[in-house]
């Protein structure tokens, strides 16, 4: 089967056409590499790489046409909460709006299968810690309400023509499958210590008083390279033409502190002179926030396999790919 990756030169989207491309399906490429680079999917040889936007519905509709695709995979997206809320109108524009234009393209060609990247920024703030898909959404930025949206969008479209489809709500993507595939940003938690390190400055926790086991916030940290095969997983689901409209959790079910992660990125990295360096909270993070990873494995039987040191030690050797300085003998 041959899947339209939109996005693919990103930090998710290349894992995602790596794994497709291993697990044996063909895979085209369109991103407009504003934030992707194309050196991410440059030894795939026959992957082809098209430079352009999701929101020229009618290119999009021509690589359909042209590779004769069979699926879409859309990780295309604005991503960045705390941008969002500066820019609304563009995360409307560029997350609902390049999704509707994909989904436009597909209706008029006729390709009937999508796997979409949803996010767990959509729960907003819970009273539980543990997230199940039932749970009513209250998103607290622009992002996570692009992202419900969307989700209502392909629900409405699947209603209307029969699309079947996988929304994946990622929980805290870190790692790398491999240290070209890195997050070059500096924009969650994992990046932003190292940034910090490199800078010879202590990492920064925010509040130690939450009702937690360490007072520090809980959340769900999962390696990039399993979000990608619950990707594989979803397109394999999919393929077999059954009707299926799923929502699916992408996380591990279990929890790290965020004093835990830190104290196990000193560790890797060989700083552990430098002592976390305690402040007040942030207004609006949530004490816990973790995957129900039940749904995901009952129905397409898949589990992540990495743990937190095995994330955080594969997103340090992607640091130091683009960061050499940052080595410590």
């Amino acid at each position: 089967m041959t899947w339209l990756v939109t996005g693919g030169a990103g930090f998710i989207g290349a894992h995602v056409v790596h794994a497709l491309h291993e697990a044996g399906e063909q895979v085209v490429v369109l991103d407009d590499l504003s934030a992707g680079i194309p050196e991410r999917i440059s030894g795939l040889e026959d992957v082809p790489l098209v430079r352009g936007s999701v929101q020229a519905s009618s290119l999009v509709a021509k690589l359909l046409r042209e590779y004769e695709i069979e699926g879409v995979v859309h990780v295309a997206a604005r991503k960045q909460p705390g941008e969002s809320v500066e820019k609304p109108l563009l995360y409307y524009r560029e997350n609902l709006g390049g999704l509707e234009s994909v989904l436009r393209a597909m209706t008029d060609v006729g390709v009937d299968a999508l796997v979409f990247s949803s996010s767990a920024a959509i729960y907003g703030n819970q009273d539980v810690d543990v997230l199940t898909e039932d749970l009513a959404c209250h998103p607290e930025n622009p992002y996570g309400e692009t992202k419900l949206v969307s989700e209502w969008l392909v629900a409405s479209t699947a209603r209307a023509t029969g699309l079947r489809y996988a929304n994946l709500r990622y929980f805290n993507a870190a790692g790398s499958a491999r240290p070209a595939l890195a997050d070059t940003g500096a924009f969650n938690l994992i990046p932003i210590v190292f940034s910090r390190l490199t800078e010879g400055k202590p990492p920064q926790i925010y509040g130690d008083d939450y009702p937690t086991p360490d007072g520090t916030t809980i959340r769900d940290y999962i390696h990039v390279a399993d979000i990608a095969s619950a990707h594989v997983a979803a397109a394999r689901h999919l393929q077999d033409g059954r009707e299926a409209r799923l929502t699916l959790n992408v996380g591990t079910g279990r929890g790290s502190s965020t004093r835990e992660i830190v104290e196990t990125i000193l560790d890797v990295s060989g700083y552990s002179d430098l002592a976390p360096e305690v402040l007040d909270r942030r207004p609006g993070d949530p004490a816990a926030s973790i995957a129900s990873a039940d749904r995901i494995r009952e129905v397409l039987g898949w589990s992540a396999a990495h743990d937190r040191r095995a994330i955080v030690a594969a997103a340090w050797e992607g640091w130091l790919h683009h960061h050499p300085e940052a080595r410590r003998d």
